[in-house]
């Protein structure tokens, strides 16, 4: 907490006044930014118009308010002096509950992977993806009528297919052991948040960042500009966003042709639900920044479906000092506190080590030292 609340306190005072001016200029160079875009404001706000590309929630209809859950995950590395401790953890949570409806959680839920692996530099790539399995599963069992995910729903291909070409050559790792073995389990839970066939349930990924930029092409913007940002000054509190396809990739979406051999038809599923991708922008109120939601076509192109996860994420965006729904503000809070608490996992387990060794117990702790964490979401 003392390094929180004191970031400045272990630089040196020269470099520490290098910084702050250079911080000053970039500060100008913001402020002709902001400019530039308050004079094309305007501008770009009737080009959306002409286009029939905004919309105000009010001509989607008031269905029943959803129930909603927020997925997000974790993990951490423990560098120590002879092996790696690792952690990986998914939680989901109930987001607020609408008056007629009962809570179905009393607790938030959660999958969790704890290991002690040997030093490998692929570890936190096939940690990372043990990591957002899990929370796929998560997302996927959740009884909930909307499901929040904080990321972008391409983000699980591009995570597996990395750890899919490295977890093979490290069998060693029982984090690679984990991933092989609930591979096809992972696939089937993202199948299913790609195409909802139930029109009960809807699934959501809002990333909080995103370098595509489906407006920002159509206005002809300045690449400086992201759309999340760009919209957040043209919305008013209430409008969304016409839903667009997804800016498809360079290259087609695929996965490893072993694993799309295994798979069968889930993995030709998933490829054909990431061409049909929506995504589209909505401010549910004027103090909040425009959220990027991305989901699938049979929910986008679906007016009372799209109208449910409006009310719902209007419904979890309800304090202004909270600038994201609810339920994922809490996930997030709670999978941060992973990194935070790795350190506690390793003087447990030293301490149960010190009681069974039969040695010199001085090699033991300098064993369990601690050199680097490593972290991610």
């Amino acid at each position: 907490m003392a390094s929180e609340e004191t970031p400045f306190v272990d630089l040196p005072a020269a470099l520490m006044e290098d910084i702050l001016g250079k911080a000053t200029a970039t500060g100008d160079l913001l402020i002709d930014r902001f400019r530039d875009l308050k004079k094309a404001r305007q501008g770009y706000r009737q080009l959306l118009q002409e286009k029939n590309l905004i919309v105000h929630e009010s001509s989607l209809g008031y269905p029943p308010l959803p129930t909603t859950c927020g997925t997000d995950g974790s993990y951490a590395i423990e560098r120590l002096l002879f092996a790696d401790l690792t952690a990986a953890a998914a939680v989901a949570v109930e987001g607020l509950t609408p008056p007629s409806e009962k809570r179905h959680w009393d607790q938030p839920h959660h999958l969790a992977f704890v290991q002690v692996e040997p030093h490998h530099p692929d570890t936190a790539t096939v940690l990372r993806a043990v990591m957002l399995g899990n929370e796929l599963l998560l997302a996927a069992s959740a009884p909930h009528d909307l499901v929040m995910l904080d990321q972008t729903l391409t983000l699980p291909i591009i995570y597996f297919n990395q750890a899919l070409n490295q977890a093979p050559n490290c069998p060693e790792l029982s984090c690679s052991k984990e991933f092989m073995e609930h591979s096809l389990e992972y696939l089937a839970a993202y199948r299913s948040i790609l195409r909802p066939q139930r029109s009960d349930k809807h699934y959501v990924g809002l990333p909080k960042y995103s370098s595509r930029r489906e407006i920002g092409k159509i206005l002809q913007s300045s690449n400086a500009l992201d759309d999340r940002g760009l919209l957040t000054f043209l919305l008013q509190a209430g409008e969304l966003t016409r839903p667009l396809r997804l800016e498809p990739p360079d290259q087609p979406w695929h996965l490893p042709g072993n694993l799309e051999a295994r798979a069968g038809s889930p993995a030709a599923e998933i490829i054909a639900g990431l061409g049909e991708i929506f995504i589209f922008y909505y401010k549910p109120h004027e103090w909040l920044p425009a959220l990027r939601i991305e989901t699938a076509s049979e929910v986008a192109l679906n007016p009372h479906r799209l109208a449910v996860v409006v009310q719902g994420l209007k419904h979890q965006c309800a304090v202004p000092s909270i600038l994201e729904p609810y339920p994922l503000y809490l996930a997030d809070r709670t999978v941060k506190a992973l990194a935070r608490a790795v350190p506690t996992f390793r003087q447990v387990a030293t301490q149960r080590l010190s009681e069974k060794y039969e040695g010199d117990i001085g090699e033991l702790f300098f064993a369990m030292h601690g050199y680097r964490s490593e972290s991610g979401r």
